[in-house]
């Protein structure tokens, strides 16, 4: 069991365990400020429910829908909600993204990455980290269909996948509206990158964050233990 300070994370029935890039995206993640009062938020590729929970955690009027294929990770994240504060604002749901129905306020999706690469024994991690399941084109198509229009779609992920996902973005007709790159030590390039995009044409906002540093800390603060 993984603990936050507001919630736990069970994962024995989930193929992705807690790990730094969900909490980043969790924790970085936005929803539009003129949107509704009880603004609504997708998370597509829930896992264990941990990005679900930070939105709802940190957005206290927010309604939040996770959304996953794998049955075990369904049952992980709605035993994982049930257990939370936010559990009356959380619903869990197998289904896939590309014939889910609904329009939102924002989406989060820490997405499959790995593209034609070698795959390990285990199936069920397999369709967790590479896109035979759920494509970069086919993320932008559903974010396109799904979100209102003064929506975001916020995203994770690694260095040398950055610019596959800002074309699929732009070829979908979104805009880029916030980056963050994050670097392991001060002296490291950047090795994940935080994305946002919205439909329409904005002013693009760009960061540098390394692990540990104050900036990180402040990040993190309202959920890790020792922060």
């Amino acid at each position: 069991m993984f603990r936050f300070k507001q919630f736990s994370i069970e994962q024995d029935l989930c193929a992705m365990k807690v790990g730094t890039d969900g909490v980043l995206l969790g924790a970085w993640a936005s929803i539009p400020p003129s949107m509704a009062p009880h603004p609504t938020v997708l998370d597509v590729g829930t896992g264990t429910g941990l990005v679900a929970l930070m939105m709802a955690q940190r957005y206290t009027n927010a309604c939040v829908t996770g959304i996953d294929i794998d049955n075990g990770a369904v049952c992980q994240a709605a035993k994982n909600v049930s257990s939370s504060p936010f559990a009356d604002r959380i619903s869990i749901v197998r289904k896939a993204v590309q014939e889910y129905e609904g329009a939102f306020d924002a989406m989060v999706s820490n997405p499959p990455f790995f593209d034609k690469s070698l795959k390990t024994p285990n199936a069920l991690r397999n369709m967790a980290r590479h896109t035979d399941t759920l494509t970069y084109a086919e993320l932008m198509h559903a974010a396109h269909r799904l979100l209102k229009d003064d929506g975001e779609l916020s995203v994770v992920v690694p260095f040398d996948y950055r610019k596959r996902m800002e074309d699929e973005a732009t070829f979908m007709g979104f805009f880029p509206s916030r980056v963050l790159a994050v670097r392991t030590t001060p002296n490291q390039s950047a090795r994940r990158f935080l994305l946002a995009f919205k439909k329409h044409s904005c002013e693009r906002s760009f960061e540098v964050m390394t692990v540990g540093d104050e900036n990180y800390c402040r990040m993190m603060a309202d959920f890790y233990l020792n922060y």
